[in-house]
């Protein structure tokens, strides 16, 4: 078995929206969307920096159903950009609440995290420095409590 590629798959309430949103944060264009004659969206690709994002609408009928966006997640979508404060702030202005501000973390990463309109949590963090794993080990292990 090979596997040639992995998805995110997100449940929004409003397809358009989290469209718009993700444009407005992310630079995200749209490939192609299916709509139901009904109006509800099935099925949406965006292109975000070489990868593809996928979303569609709820189908409780097949127990396809949108995260609380107050309630708990499981589930952290982290995106690498040139400049992690700004995109934070963009997607703050755009709806999303501040879980973390961004700082400067041991992996070599600034980063900071965001829950969206749409209940899902974004780890969003630009590169400061390259960090061999056993160093990140190394400090990961001074640490008191977890990071993320």
């Amino acid at each position: 078995m090979t596997v040639h590629e992995l998805f995110a798959y997100l449940c929004v309430h409003d397809a358009q929206a989290a469209i718009d949103h993700y444009r407005d944060v992310f630079g995200a264009t749209e490939s192609f969307r299916l709509v139901e004659p009904g109006g509800r969206i099935g099925h949406v690709e965006l292109a975000v920096a070489g990868t593809t994002l996928m979303l569609c609408e709820e189908f409780p009928e097949f127990g396809i159903t949108r995260p609380d966006p107050a309630g708990s997640t499981f589930l952290t979508l982290h995106v690498h950009v040139d400049d992690a404060d700004a995109t934070i702030q963009r997607a703050l202005e755009h709806g999303a609440t501040l879980v973390m501000a961004p700082r400067d973390m041991f992996y070599g990463e600034r980063s900071g995290v965001v829950r969206d309109p749409f209940g899902y949590r974004w780890n969003i963090g630009h590169s400061i420095e390259e960090v061999a794993p056993t160093e990140m080990q190394r400090r990961y292990d001074a640490m008191d409590t977890s990071p993320c």
